[in-house]
This record gives C-alpha cells, sequence and structure tokens, in this order.
C-alpha cells in the first residue's frame, strides 16, 4: 500500500521516535507538514527528510549540519554539492571517531597497567599477610 501522506502517529511507530522528536524537527525546521486544521500531514518528502535526520543523527551529524545539507539539496547548487558537504562532514566524523578511538586504547592501556600494578601489589601483601602470621 503506497502512502502519499502520513500522521504524526504514522511516522513515530514507523521510525520509533515520539510525535514530540518530530514536532522538535519541525520547530527546527528540518521537515514541514501541511496543516489540515491542528492536524499535520505529513508528505512523502517530510517522511525521507525525517528518515535522513536519523540517518544522520546515527552518525553523528548535528542537525544544523543536516539541515546545511538539506539547504544545500533544495538551491540550485543541487545534489553534487550536497554529495560533496557530505563527504567532507563524513571525513571529519570519521577522524573524529578514529581518534576517539586510539584515546580509548590508550585510557585502556593504562588501566591495564594500573591493575596489573594493583594485583602485584596486593599478592605482595598477601603473601606477607601468609607468611608472616
Amino acid at each position: 500500500m503506497d502512502k502519499t501522506t502520513f500522521s504524526i502517529r504514522d511516522l513515530a511507530k514507523e521510525f520509533g521516535i515520539t510525535t514530540r522528536a518530530i514536532r522538535f524537527y519541525e520547530d527546527k525546521g528540518l521537515i514541514a507538514p501541511r496543516r489540515q486544521g491542528a492536524r499535520r500531514v505529513f508528505s512523502v518528502r517530510d517522511r525521507a527528510r525525517l528518515k535522513l535526520i536519523l540517518r544522520g543523527k546515527r552518525l553523528g551529524f548535528t542537525l544544523g549540519e543536516i539541515r546545511e545539507l538539506f539547504q544545500l539539496y533544495d538551491s540550485v547548487q543541487g545534489e553534487a554539492a550536497q554529495l560533496r558537504q557530505a563527504l567532507h562532514i563524513q571525513a571529519q566524523k570519521r577522524e573524529k571517531l578514529l581518534q576517539q578511538r586510539r584515546d580509548l586504547e590508550a585510557t585502556l592501556t593504562e588501566l591495564d597497567r594500573f591493575e596489573g600494578h594493583c594485583r602485584d601489589l596486593l599478592d605482595r601483601l598477601e603473601g606477607r599477610a601468609v607468611s608472616g602470621g
């Protein structure tokens, strides 16, 4: 069944998010549903944008970066400019994550050293307590 319009509840259920989250994205200007009285009516385009917002967030994009990509897509610069910018942002995110990985690995190595040192001290103290008893 191909739908061309969606309610806020339809989208919330489909994407596993709250209606409040969808209204938040609307308030931020990332989606723009039509209104029928007080009821929001979301288009296929709104649904696609919501999907891209959620994907972007999972990838670590800020809402500002997502908005920038949408603006590039909507501009006369078009899809090529959007893709170049997306690749640029993605490269920055990748480098940041790689640095975080290096930092985590260094921290884990330091924790391993500290644990080993504590175990050595504990073994010596327990050895003295047993032999000195």
